[in-house]
């Protein structure tokens, strides 16, 4: 039987999922994809939980998609995929209508930074790295963040974070508007733990009213920008860039655009 990929506590009406691939940076494969979208699904039925906290175990708190599994599913006509998926995800998060807290642990790429953008506090480590590596693989942005970003932290700071596909230091993060909070490594889970324990609080009641009105203009939006991404990352996914991206990682190399088909 495999290890789980997702670790569940329950303490004080507040439920901490850990991504806990550490050996892989904590990278999305269709299995830890399945893993958190059933967990979002049941803590939001569950009336024992108030709040959701989520963090990842090691150094990471997440690599973003895992590419070796997507190389292979662009090589594989028989790739099987999860029940869920990273759109299954992407949806669950949407539709979560009680409150979600991030503690950013170390580096997150991808939807290790996206995620933000469905989070209603985000707590992050001083030494914690965020990316979003799209135009380094030559693809699409995802997660409804070409939408939710530009929201959370205005159109030149979003272009800058989508489009250079360059570090984005704690410090930058906080000053964006990406994060609530930094925190020094040690003080990290306290911190977010405390805002938890103060939500959870409150009567579930009310904070999922107030989480659904909040986010009630947002939901069709969102449903719009996933589909447009998701047309543009399935016409790019295995493109001369994307495959030069990909190629580039496998042999632990930079990857070189200058080369493609004209317009690639």
């Amino acid at each position: 039987m495999s290890e789980p990929m997702l670790l569940i506590e329950d303490a004080d009406r507040v439920r901490t999922l850990t991504l806990d691939r550490p050996e892989a940076l904590n990278a999305f494969n269709e299995a830890l994809y399945d893993a958190l979208t059933d967990a979002l699904q049941e803590a939001a039925e569950d009336p024992s939980v108030a709040v959701v906290l989520l963090t990842g175990a090691g150094r990471a708190f997440s690599a973003g998609t895992d590419l070796l599994e997507m190389g292979e599913r662009i090589a594989n006509p028989d790739f099987k995929p999860g029940r869920h998926g990273f759109l299954g995800l992407v949806d669950a998060l949407r539709d979560f209508d009680k409150p979600l807290i991030l503690a950013i642990n170390g580096l997150g790429l991808g939807i290790g930074l996206t995620i933000i953008g469905f989070a209603d506090l985000v707590f992050m480590s001083s030494d914690a790295r965020l990316k979003t590596p799209f135009t380094s693989l030559g693809v699409a942005p995802e997660a409804a963040s070409s939408y939710l970003l530009p929201l959370l932290i205005g159109r030149q700071n979003a272009a800058w974070v989508l489009l250079s596909a360059e570090w984005i230091s704690a410090a930058e993060a906080k000053e964006m508007g990406l994060v609530r909070r930094v925190c020094e490594p040690g003080d990290l889970m306290a911190e977010a733990r405390r805002a938890a324990a103060t939500l959870a609080s409150r009567p579930i009641s009310s904070l999922r009213e107030v989480k659904r009105d909040m986010t009630a203009p947002l939901r069709e939006e969102i449903r719009r920008a996933r589909e447009r991404e998701n047309d543009g990352f399935v016409r790019l996914m295995g493109g001369p860039a994307n495959a030069e991206a990909l190629a580039a990682f496998a042999e632990g190399r930079e990857p070189d655009f200058t080369s493609l088909p004209p317009g690639w």
